[in-house]
């Protein structure tokens, strides 16, 4: 007979071969597949990873302000607020970019950049996120409703971002807006998505931040 051990040799058993030896052989045997098998399961491809940029310097010819701005915790449909990014491929069906996902949750990279971008302008007391111990004076409430590849037409990143300013002292809403901006992808790469996006998410938190500047 001809048994196939765990280094792939065979070897010729003989009538010497004792019934103990062969079960050896056959334990190592299955040991070994079942951790080439393992093995297998456990690879999977990685994704490329991206992040979202914090818009440019915003211009605002406003003096400083001494006021301490909370921007909230934003919300999204869940849809929107994973790591995955979104592709629309009709006005009632979406999917996901292949191999692409966010560095983080979607709407934390939102507020992460939104406070990056009023600290850039210099013109408030203090700006930061909730648990940071600031004494509020407002509150920039967002809701994401687009952050995604549209492939309707031409293919573009579209973001649009509903706000809302909070007088924090009084609960009142001193002022709201829709804010929307949509960028041609310059070709059909994951990176030329992620761009689009990028650019179009650069225009709305510019936009933003220079209006919440005014209303204070």
């Amino acid at each position: 007979m001809k048994l196939i051990t765990a280094m792939g040799k065979v070897q010729m058993g003989t009538s010497a071969m004792t019934a103990h030896r062969m079960t050896e052989w056959r334990s190592v045997l299955l040991l070994s597949l079942l951790v080439a098998g393992l093995s297998g399961c456990g690879s999977k491809a990685t994704n490329d990873t991206f992040a979202i940029t914090a818009a440019p310097d915003v211009r605002s010819s406003g003096p400083v302000r001494s006021r301490q701005l909370l921007v909230a915790d934003p919300s999204a449909l869940k849809a929107l607020d994973s790591e995955n990014v979104l592709v629309r491929v009709s006005p009632s069906e979406i999917r996901y970019l292949s191999n692409s996902q966010w560095s983080d949750k979607l709407t934390r990279m939102v507020q992460a950049k939104l406070v990056e971008a009023f600290e850039n302008t210099g013109k408030l007391a203090g700006v930061g996120k909730p648990g940071q111990g600031l004494a509020i004076d407002y509150q920039l409430i967002s809701d994401v409703r687009a952050f995604e590849v549209d492939t309707v037409g031409a293919d573009r990143g579209v973001v649009e971002i509903s706000v809302k300013l909070l007088n924090d002292r009084n609960g009142t809403v001193k002022s709201q807006r829709v804010f929307s901006a949509s960028e041609t992808a310059t070709g059909t790469s994951n990176e030329a998505y992620i761009r689009a996006m990028d650019r179009a998410f650069g225009r709305v938190s510019a936009e933003i931040v220079a209006w919440t500047l005014a209303q204070l």
